[in-house]
């Protein structure tokens, strides 16, 4: 079975992260983004995923062969030339999706298409036993929102799953249920789509719906598009909170740090390094190589690698980047995100600011503002 994960482009939205790497390989709760979903994939059943890419394919092709082996799965990369949208990548990758004599697949074996910005449990049996029910030629996966005004509403058959219509931002109530950006189409839809620039939502997905082709599966539990840096701490908040109840062990144990106090969830590589009399906690990942010095106070923060956060600093809400020094002292908050190799001097202010990487910071920054 074959999935096709659509990479897209230059990761702008979460900036400054994405001038260091390519958004796939920014680490989410200790792993590479895009990792997380190749994992579910290979768990379900997957062993050929396409990675429609635009920009800085090289940097990925390193990684993808580690993954490759370790994973016991084939990925290959489909280079757009331009960008192609959300629909123009399947066509383009056209030849590698019905390529079925190797694998023994049959004639329109289904295959999955992934946003990549999106993290969650990644229900892709489930979504593969909806598909085989209703026997048409596309399943969404739809997730419930509390504001449903702010996304395209996905209307449909509350027994069958049959989508009639879509609806972007109503302003009456039409239903709460949204686009989560994960499918499972049968070969059948690329006769629909041109190697051309084409949005899968608006060009489409009304057209199958119209056909009676087009279903969705209900997702339950969590969902969040992480591609930009207040929804990647919120996504960590929910991805945290699901592994306290899926697997408990994989987060830190407080009996491990008795000179610190550890609250809530955390998730720390054990590479970590804590002093003592820190607060950590709630929702905080700290990467490979971090150093908290004495005194520190974390909430709601992600420390990529190789990060030090100096002495009686108290963080919350930030996004720590590669190989950053926060000096002593120091208050950061408001969704503020450093790029690599940042140094904050001692006893700063930081308010919601992104910082481009490799800048020496010896002001204070009160307001929220790019530092370039």
């Amino acid at each position: 079975m074959k999935a096709l994960i659509l990479v897209g482009g230059y990761g702008t939205r979460l900036r400054p992260l994405t001038l260091s790497v390519p958004k796939p390989l920014v680490e989410f709760c200790n792993k590479p983004m895009m990792l997380h979903q190749i994992e579910a994939l290979v768990r379900c059943g997957v062993d050929h995923v396409i990675l429609a890419v635009s920009y800085r394919a090289q940097t990925l092709e390193t990684n993808i062969a580690d993954w490759s082996e370790k994973l016991g799965v084939k990925i290959t990369m489909s280079h757009e030339q331009e960008p192609l949208g959300t629909a123009g990548p399947l066509a383009l990758a056209r030849n590698i999706l019905i390529d079925n004599q190797s694998a023994g697949e049959t004639v329109n074996e289904p295959f999955f298409v992934l946003n990549s910005d999106v993290i969650c449990e990644f229900p892709f049996r489930e979504m593969i036993d909806c598909h085989r029910s209703h026997g048409k030629e596309g399943t969404i996966a739809v997730t419930k929102v509390e504001e449903p005004s702010k996304y395209g509403v996905v209307v449909f058959d509350q027994h069958s799953g049959e989508i009639h219509r879509f609806v972007e931002k109503p302003k009456e109530y039409v239903g709460n249920r949204i686009n989560a950006g994960l499918y499972l189409f049968n070969t059948s839809i690329l006769d629909r789509i041109e190697v051309k620039p084409t949005s899968i939502e608006k060009e489409v997905f009304p057209f199958m719906a119209e056909e009676g082709q087009l279903f969705c599966y209900q997702m339950s539990g969590f969902w969040m598009d992480i591609g930009q840096p207040k929804d990647f701490l919120a996504g960590m908040t929910l991805y945290l909170s699901n592994l306290r109840i899926k697997d408990p062990s994989s987060l830190c144990n407080e009996s491990l740090y008795e000179s610190s106090e550890i609250n809530g969830n955390v998730l720390l590589h054990p590479s970590v390094s804590i002093a003592s009399n820190c607060r950590i906690g709630p929702n905080v990942s700290l990467s490979d190589g971090v150093v908290i010095e004495s005194g520190v106070c974390l909430k709601n923060c992600v420390v990529l690698s190789g990060s030090i956060i100096g002495s009686h600093s108290w963080l919350n809400g930030c996004i720590v980047g590669w190989r950053c020094h926060i000096g002593r002292w120091v208050r950061m908050e408001n969704v503020t995100v450093l790029g690599e190799d940042v140094i904050v001097n001692d006893e700063l202010y930081l308010n919601g600011c992104r910082v481009l990487p490799h800048k020496s910071l010896s002001l204070s920054v009160p307001q929220p503002q790019i530092i370039m």
